[in-house]
């Protein structure tokens, strides 16, 4: 997700848009199973993953992307400037409760006034399981949408932990064991499920800034099946 937000900042600069400032959160580190998954380097083993992804997407591309090497929690933000506010969240997490705890704190910034250069607007959630995801886009409140004589415009697109609630609370507990090889790995996950989430997900929302306006606010992917169910904007 990240070369893909890398590649959208390049091309947004290009069209003399402005560009993305990315904060990476994640307290994981690189093993020998992300090796072939992901685009890890085997040198980079050992490394926290946002600490090596940020560094080399600053040394390709000349950004100033931010890395922090732990979690996106109440905890975390309690201690970064301005909270660790943004414009847009991205999460791309492995269980229901981090979704939930994300979403308990993005829920804090819906009754907020006013706007400044951080405001919380948008929320996408992309997750998967060894050959099926879904990507859901939300937002943070209510957003006032310009009138249409074309379109109803909808401003309140509600939380992944509030339209798929039940879903999510009563989903099947995963293995959390971690995987010791790659082969291991590919039994838990597809290969390119990730990638081919990611840059569908990146897709979208190219297609908010780029043309100002959405007809889907997400999609299920089967990429067992080779198919992918939108999901309207309502």
């Amino acid at each position: 997700m990240l070369t893909s937000l890398a590649r959208m900042n390049q091309a947004m600069l290009g069209l003399d848009y402005p560009g993305l400032m990315v904060t990476v959160y994640d307290d994981d580190t690189v093993s020998p199973a992300n090796l072939g998954r992901q685009l890890f380097a085997e040198a980079e083993v050992g490394l926290p993953k946002s600490v090596a992804l940020v560094n080399r997407i600053n040394r390709f591309f000349g950004t100033n992307w931010k890395a922090v090497t732990k979690r996106y929690d109440t905890e975390t933000l309690h201690y970064l400037p301005d909270h660790g506010k943004a414009n847009l969240y991205i999460t791309c997490v492995d269980h229901a409760a981090a979704r939930f705890e994300v979403g308990s704190i993005l829920a804090q910034y819906r009754s907020g006034y006013g706007y400044d250069c951080n405001k919380p607007l948008y929320w996408m959630d992309l997750g998967n399981s060894k050959d099926t995801g879904q990507v859901l886009l939300s937002t943070i409140g209510n957003l006032k949408q310009p009138p249409s004589e074309k379109f109803t415009p909808v401003g309140n697109l509600p939380f992944v932990t509030e339209t798929f609630k039940d879903l999510l609370e009563t989903a099947d507990a995963t293995d959390d064991t971690p995987s010791c090889s790659l082969a291991e790995a590919l039994t838990k996950q597809d290969l390119f499920i990730n990638s081919t989430l990611a840059n569908m997900g990146a897709s979208l929302l190219w297609q908010l800034f780029r043309e100002g306006i959405l007809l889907h606010r997400g999609f299920f992917l089967n990429l067992h099946d080779f198919r992918a169910q939108p999901i309207k904007v309502a």
